[in-house]
């Protein structure tokens, strides 16, 4: 979560389309993650995410710019079908691990968002280099700066422990502290020359897996929009908020144990997501 899920209806830790397999995996809580909205660490990380709420949108107002009156972009994207894959290349190359290089059209715009969820729900988000270089690599440079000091805050010590990891960020041990994003669509709301807004909708997975875990690793569902700037030659956030849903009916799929869930979570790789 990035401080993911839960940044609840605001924060700040998405395409329609193909996905195509990368091992991550950045971390995943959205700024990641989701957890369930009973729980009193929900309530804590919704409060400590706050500070961070605010400042992005002062940093989205503050940068604000250009056209952001919606378009239409002549490229040849698929009209017959929006989930129709494009055949294009999503990206040119990774910084650290996350997808970067995307085409300065509306799929890539789609294909950053996606890609941008998955990294700011990551667990990665938990420790404070991974953080750092997450945030360094995705934001816009005037944003990135000036979101570190506040996020190292939000990352707190205190907030880590109501998680069950140490103040660096790591579980006990014999536990798997899991935080991911799955995209399972995006939605282009605006779109100009170098504006973009982007809304991800996604399922979370975090928790904590391990024999003593009071936390176990549970699901929600959520949209993640993101303002998107393009600058130095690629997509970069400038703002992003957080809302409840769309959430299906729950199946009746019998839980798994925690042990399962933390040999799938060691076993399994995320994706990099394409539109």
């Amino acid at each position: 979560m990035s401080l993911g899920d839960e940044y609840e209806n605001t924060s700040g830790y998405g395409g329609t389309g193909q996905t195509r397999t990368r091992m991550p995996e950045s971390g995943g809580g959205p700024h990641g993650g989701g957890r369930r909205g009973g729980r009193t660490s929900s309530r804590s990380l919704v409060t400590v995410v706050g500070v961070v709420v605010l400042l992005i949108a002062a940093i989205a107002f503050a940068n604000r710019g250009g056209d952001d009156s919606s378009t239409d972009e002549a490229d040849d994207s698929p009209q017959a079908a929006a989930t129709a894959p494009s055949g294009k290349k999503p990206v040119r190359s990774a910084n650290a691990g996350i997808p970067s290089g995307f085409a300065h059209d509306r799929q890539g715009a789609e294909s950053a968002a996606a890609n941008y969820a998955v990294a700011l729900g990551s667990d990665g988000m938990f420790k404070k280099d991974s953080r750092h270089t997450i945030v360094d690599a995705i934001y816009a440079p005037a944003a990135a700066a000036d979101l570190q000091g506040a996020m190292d805050q939000a990352y707190s010590a205190d907030f880590l422990s109501k998680l069950g990891l140490d103040a660096d960020g790591n579980p006990p041990q014999g536990s798997t502290f899991v935080s991911r994003t799955m995209p399972v669509g995006t939605k282009v709301e605006q779109f100009s020359d170098n504006n973009a807004k982007v809304a991800v909708w996604y399922m979370g997975l975090i928790g904590m897996s391990g024999e003593s875990s009071t936390d176990p690793v549970s699901t929600t569902w959520k949209t993640w929009t993101f303002d998107l700037q393009w600058a130095d030659g690629d997509w970069k956030i400038a703002a992003d908020s957080q809302k409840d849903g769309p959430a299906p009916v729950p199946g009746d799929n019998q839980a798994a144990s925690s042990e399962d869930i933390s040999k799938a979570v060691e076993e399994y790789g995320g994706f990099t997501y394409a539109r």
